[in-house]
């Protein structure tokens, strides 16, 4: 414990922290119900479309596990699941790479991003999460850092469900960093809880936000520069999809068949 959550109780700060990861978790799971509902999502979408989203909302039933042991004090066990999450860690770096692969491979951007931005800022988005993780890990001895360290992590994987809850057609050609920007939402009402509870936010929430924002610059940057270009032109290569400018947004989806 450090002098930043000395002034209140432990198993306050827990609850806030399960409570807080357990609306992140609600706005996820929300934005592919909406979707559901409205037609816009399929079972009939390929193999790794589904596999990605076992592996992704696997996920998310892992750190509500963690928080809700966390907060009823149930450490031992929290720290068991914590080697489960270690593995599921790769799972999220193979399938959420490999599905944006895919999908621009097979003309599957969605129509509001721009295939070559889309193809790098959704891993680098990825990886910058998983490095939060790997960092709160590291500082897990701190369960100050450590928890608000997870949810800087978790906050970066937020822009998908938001993005199925936004109007994103509406948001081009920003739609991406919108979607993701809209989770600092949780980070300050962290700092607000810190405010409150210790006088002052946490520097964790500074870094956790500070990697949000950066990697969405950086993304931009790349994902613009002959070097994203470089990577687009690679993974479309030999495909339909050879020779395309990857700046140019795909077209929306037709109407259904049958549709007057």
């Amino acid at each position: 414990m450090t002098d930043a959550t000395a002034s209140a109780p432990l198993a306050d700060e827990r609850r806030f922290i399960r409570n807080l990861a357990t609306c992140m978790a609600v706005v996820l799971v929300a934005g592919f119900i909406v979707q559901l509902l409205l037609g816009r999502s399929s079972f009939d979408a390929p193999l790794i479309v589904h596999a990605h989203a076992v592996v992704f909302m696997g996920w998310v039933g892992i750190v509500l596990t963690q928080v809700w042991l966390a907060g009823a004090g149930n450490i031992a066990v929290h720290k068991q699941v914590g080697k489960l999450a270690g593995v599921w860690t790769l799972g999220l770096l193979v399938f959420g790479t490999w599905v944006t692969v895919a999908a621009v491979q097979t003309g599957r951007t969605p129509f509001f991003f721009q295939p070559q931005h889309f193809l790098v800022a959704n891993p680098v988005t990825l990886y910058a999460a998983v490095g939060l993780l790997v960092a709160a890990y590291a500082m897990r001895k701190r369960t100050d850092w450590h928890a608000r360290l997870q949810i800087g992590s978790f906050a970066l994987l937020m822009g998908p469900g938001f993005g199925r809850l936004l109007p994103m057609p509406f948001l081009t050609p920003y739609a991406f960093e919108i979607a993701v920007v809209a989770a600092l939402i949780f980070p300050a009402i962290g700092m607000l809880y810190d405010c409150r509870a210790h006088g002052r936010p946490h520097p964790a929430w500074i870094w956790g936000i500070g990697v949000l924002i950066g990697v969405t610059l950086l993304a931009r940057v790349i994902g613009f520069s002959p070097i994203g270009e470089a990577i687009y032109d690679a993974v479309v290569a030999g495909t339909p999809l050879a020779g395309t400018s990857g700046l140019d947004f795909p077209p929306p989806p037709g109407p259904p068949p049958g549709a007057m």
